[in-house]
């Protein structure tokens, strides 16, 4: 998506930046891991694919990626030796074009259970309801992913179905001023920058 790919998004323990050509390499080499694959439901690409997948995210206006980077790691490390997974939003309904489809994978597997992933999350729920005007958010999730299931019901969301042929979960969250309220409270370190 062409209107995240010159900012960057500070917070306490990460900061979100957009998924550039340089990051293609690492991030083929996370979705190899077949509990990733599983985690996230995705098919492994070649590299070619996933360069062009980069691309599509660069280009299409229906998709939204950023890098998750360890804040901490950045103080040390580059740019690469810092990312440790991705936050995702898709609005891929052509009748409500106000919905949108968040995802987010942490695959460094040392960064997981810090409370990364939840703040790249809720920094993209903020980013799509101030950027993108988003009023309603679905995830879906795999049912053996409890982790995930639990840090999303805990923002919010509810669970509205389920599909047992793709061992899968559809949670939604319907954005209120309450909720609304809540989100601002719990994003006070979000900075937008210049990337």
């Amino acid at each position: 998506m062409k209107v995240n790919e010159k900012i960057a998004i500070w917070g306490t323990k990460i900061i979100l930046v957009p998924y550039k050509i340089y990051h293609v390499e690492k991030y083929h080499q996370w979705m190899k891991d077949q509990e990733l694959q599983e985690l996230t439901a995705s098919e492994p690409l070649t590299l070619e694919q996933e360069y062009e997948m980069q691309q599509s995210w660069l280009e299409d206006d229906d998709k939204c990626t950023f890098i998750v980077l360890d804040k901490e790691d950045m103080k040390q490390k580059s740019e690469l030796d810092s990312m440790i997974g991705d936050v995702n939003l898709f609005l891929n309904n052509p009748e409500n074009l106000k919905q949108g489809e968040v995802e987010v994978m942490i695959a460094e597997e040392c960064k997981r259970g810090q409370g990364k992933g939840k703040e790249a999350l809720l920094f993209m729920l903020r980013y799509g309801i101030e950027q993108l005007q988003v009023t309603s958010f679905i995830a879906k999730v795999k049912m053996k992913n409890l982790a995930s299931k639990n840090m999303f019901e805990r923002i919010g969301f509810k669970e509205i179905s389920q599909s047992d042929i793709f061992e899968e979960l559809t949670l939604q969250l319907v954005v209120t001023e309450e909720w609304l309220s809540w989100l601002l409270s719990q994003t006070k370190c979000y900075h937008i920058h210049v990337y």
